[in-house]
């Protein structure tokens, strides 16, 4: 068994950062995500790992440090909440262009605008349909837990690296601030430079005998070539499919589904529970890969129940997803809070009885 904390959701990814082989953070505070700079700059990891910790001046800057420190075949990362994100999108779309890897954590607040630094889940059109400028998707992961916090920091850092492409960690401040039993993944030494030459031969790491040096961009003037290149991209996004994870809990003789991902599925957990204490034969899945997204299991559930009822703390994002997914089979429905309220346990099942088996 690995090491045991008491820990924040923040905290967690920080640590984890630490034990994945980062090596860079990039990052501005904002709540409700501002532990995890905090704690990095506490724990010092350039005196151990020779990791670098810097708060840049804005998030402009810190997703540019991304594009220099991953173009070099580094480990990098950065952390912020909704509006920060925002002004990281032209650097993502850049990124994602130039086929650089990087992980990215959003700790989701209450919007539009400023909102509030109550946890939110209406960044999800933000982070699986792109969220930037251009045709591109970014490998997005869902974490329920403290737990999936920490594990999800080297899952991240693999899928980006195996497809040369930015991941996310889409939480919120539920997820965030609570704190939990984790179990901690053993240290991961930080890549030597002739590591990175082998696993990342594309990097900017100059010219050697073996080859001419290395140009990453995602500038190209001449038309036929960019469409190729999107044609590229496009085609990696397929692949990323076979990654897709999820988890049903209940369903396989459910009458009616809940789908619900992050906070949102802890609280669907326990109206699962509500309901088939009345009798109600209700199931949930929970997405934990968002891109890509469990379209066929979802589509094999609508051709067994009746009803289905996404939950999200938002007015309905990932419902559009579902319908999609759903091709007309059964009856999809959306439940949800905004403004940073979190719905309960009853609230859900209440909107079963009557969106679902009542409506």
């Amino acid at each position: 068994m690995g090491e045991l904390r008491l820990m924040k959701g923040n905290e967690a990814v920080a640590e984890a950062a630490i034990r994945a082989g980062c090596d860079g953070y990039f990052g501005y505070p904002i709540t409700p995500q501002s532990e995890v700079i905090e704690y990095l700059m506490l724990a010092k990891p350039e005196e151990t790992t020779g990791m670098v910790v810097l708060q840049a001046e804005s998030e402009v800057a810190s997703i540019n440090m991304l594009y220099g420190g991953a173009g070099a075949g580094k480990k990098v990362m950065t952390s912020s909440s909704s509006p920060g994100v925002s002004l990281m999108a032209e650097g993502i779309s850049y990124m994602a262009g130039a086929e650089l890897p990087c992980l990215l954590v959003n700790v989701v607040r209450g919007g539009p605008g400023l909102g509030t630094i109550q946890p939110s889940q209406c960044d999800y059109f933000q982070s699986v349909k792109g969220g930037g400028h251009g045709d591109y998707r970014l490998i997005v992961l869902a974490p329920s837990s403290v737990q999936e916090m920490s594990d999800f920091v080297k899952l991240g850092f693999d899928l980006s690296i195996k497809y040369r492409n930015p991941a996310m960690i889409l939480t919120d401040g539920v997820i965030g601030q609570m704190m939990e039993k984790v179990e901690l993944f053993d240290p991961i030494p930080r890549w030597t430079d002739e590591e990175v030459k082998e696993k990342m031969p594309w990097a900017t790491t100059g010219k050697t005998p073996d080859r001419e040096r290395n140009i990453i961009t995602s500038l190209d003037l001449d038309s036929n070539k960019q469409e190729k290149h999107v044609y590229h991209l496009r085609d990696k996004y397929e692949k990323m499919k076979s990654e897709v994870m999820f988890e049903n809990i209940m369903t396989d003789d459910a009458e009616y589904l809940l789908v619900a991902y992050g906070s949102s599925a802890r609280i669907g957990q326990k109206a699962v529970d509500l309901a088939r204490a009345e009798g109600i034969k209700l199931g949930l899945l929970r997405p934990i890969t968002l891109f890509p997204f469990p379209e066929d299991e979802i589509n094999r559930l609508a051709g067994q129940v009746k009803g289905i009822l996404s939950v999200e703390m938002s007015l309905g994002q990932m419902v559009e997803d579902i319908k999609l997914a759903v091709e007309g089979k059964c009856k999809v429905e959306h439940y949800g809070r905004v403004g940073g309220i979190i719905h309960t346990p009853t609230e859900v099942l209440q909107a079963v009885k009557t969106q679902i088996i009542g409506g």
